[in-house]
């Protein structure tokens, strides 16, 4: 049998990071077994539909590297087919009509709550004369179609991640199947459709595991095989409280926007729950789709540490090649106004090795590397080290400017510049922080900053030079 799975998201927003995680783990169980990822819209419930959510899930998973081998099945393009089978289950007993108005089904709420019951339908309809139904519905009166759960035993089940899981019928309502508007709710919807996509492994969300005893039965009423099973643990905040928007950003969107390369974010998130019990963290998509195992996958929640992202995106940062930096890194400095998307590539790359190592994420990048494309404004105060005076910096930098000036264009580099100025510091008996910082800060215009002589040498010659003339005007 084809190993098939499904990233069914609803299209209420912007794609959530726990989403994220499910389509990852997903795709990697369809992956490793040749088998297809399947993309499917669960819209059935209109109230909440935002426009544009479906096209950002789509860009999001493709940001990410996780290719839809079918779809994306849209549901509200097959209401005929929930209806037949809504109507199958209404034939054969297994479903009734529901007249109870929602001002009802409130009172019931909150009489259950208050009285500390367990909530849920109490069968109200469920027994209803079959003359009296038709009449109702003949007289156009208000209905929904629930599902009858039986209410003795228990239902038990094998899940891959948490094990045996055994439920009381007696406390499992009978659910909703199709509203008064003609859709299905998700749990008739997501069983037909998984039977007929032929649906091996469902993988989604801890939050659907009390669910699971309802949509089992509507796999025995239908008489079909139900796929195997797998509930992920949830994603927490530091405080262990439920990830939310209450505590930070959760959509996939607001880290692309924040400048988290996908490589990190997927890394990431496959370690959201799951460890390969191995001491390597770093793995590309095709090492996870290699070493990932279901069965590793943690029954308690993981805990969202952003530390531990930023961590990842620092380390994907310091080994892309020069060519993958520029091209990650050009379209954030051409939206900052600093880049053209003219400049020569090498000359770019260089400038970009000067901060790769010292940011976290791309969108830190403009500011950080502004002052090689802006000559920098700043306090002369800053010119002076620590250790030094201001009447000691006016000494060496007038200097200094005088004798890097007669460095020719062809030693200007990194090792050229470090071993020149190293031996003239050395001859004329100054101590390195007096000559060293001040250039480093007439260069950047900032207490901290790359070396100066890797920004000397993405500078050139030319504005190095002017730049320290300009920093001896800022200290009269």
């Amino acid at each position: 049998m084809m190993i098939r799975t499904r990233f069914a998201p609803s299209p209420t927003g912007f794609l959530h990071v726990g989403g994220l995680r499910t389509a990852l783990y997903s795709y990697l169980v369809a992956k490793q077994n040749g088998g297809k990822f399947i993309l499917r819209i669960e819209d059935t419930d209109r109230k909440r539909f935002v426009e544009g959510s479906i096209e950002n899930v789509i860009q999001s998973l493709k940001w990410a590297g996780i290719e839809i081998d079918e779809g994306p099945y849209i549901q509200s393009e097959r209401l005929e087919i929930y209806k037949k089978y809504a109507d199958e289950l209404l034939t054969n007993g297994h479903a009734y009509h529901c007249f109870c108005i929602a001002e009802r089904l409130e009172d019931l709420r909150n009489y259950q709550q208050k009285n500390k019951l367990p909530t849920g339908y109490d069968g109200c309809c469920r027994e209803l004369d079959q003359e009296e139904v038709k009449k109702r519905i003949e007289a156009g009166e208000a209905h929904v179609l629930r599902l009858k759960m039986p209410k003795e035993g228990k239902t038990t089940f094998i899940d891959l991640i948490h094990g045996e899981v055994s439920f009381k019928n007696e406390l499992i309502d009978d659910q909703v199947l199709m509203k008064t508007d003609g859709f299905p709710t998700y749990h008739l919807a997501v069983v037909i459709d998984d039977h007929f996509m032929e649906i091996s492994h469902v993988i989604r969300g801890e939050e659907w595991l009390s669910s699971t005893p309802k949509h089992l039965q509507l796999y025995k009423y239908f008489n079909w095989e139900a796929p195997q099973m797998a509930h992920l643990p949830l994603l927490l905040n530091p405080d262990k409280s439920k990830l939310s928007k209450r505590q930070g950003d959760v959509a996939v969107e607001d880290y692309i926007k924040k400048g988290y390369l996908p490589q990190a974010m997927i890394n990431f998130v496959a370690f959201l729950g799951w460890n390969p019990g191995v001491e390597q963290e770093i793995y590309s998509l095709n090492e996870l789709v290699k070493e990932f195992k279901i069965g590793k996958i943690n029954k308690s929640g993981a805990v969202f540490n952003l530390e531990k992202l930023d961590w990842y995106n620092q380390q994907y940062l310091k080994n892309l090649k020069n060519d993958e930096l520029v091209d990650v890194c050009l379209p954030w400095l051409v939206k900052a106004g600093l880049a053209t998307g003219n400049e020569d590539k090498q000359w770019l790359a260089s400038a970009l090795e000067l901060e790769k190592e010292r940011i976290t994420t791309l969108a830190e990048l403009s500011e950080a590397l502004k002052f090689v494309f802006v000559s920098p404004e700043y306090d002369g105060g800053i010119l002076v080290w620590k250790k030094s005076s201001l009447d000691e910096v006016k000494k060496i930098l007038p200097r200094l400017a005088e004798f890097v000036d007669t460095i020719s264009i062809q030693d200007w580099n990194k090792e050229k510049l470090q071993s020149i100025v190293g031996e003239w510091i050395v001859k004329n008996e100054f101590s390195n922080g007096s000559v060293l910082w001040p250039l480093r800060v007439a260069l950047s215009g900032q207490e901290n900053s790359p070396g100066p002589f890797e920004i000397a040498g993405v500078l050139g010659k030319d504005e190095s030079v002017k730049r320290i003339k300009s920093a001896i005007e800022r200290l009269s």
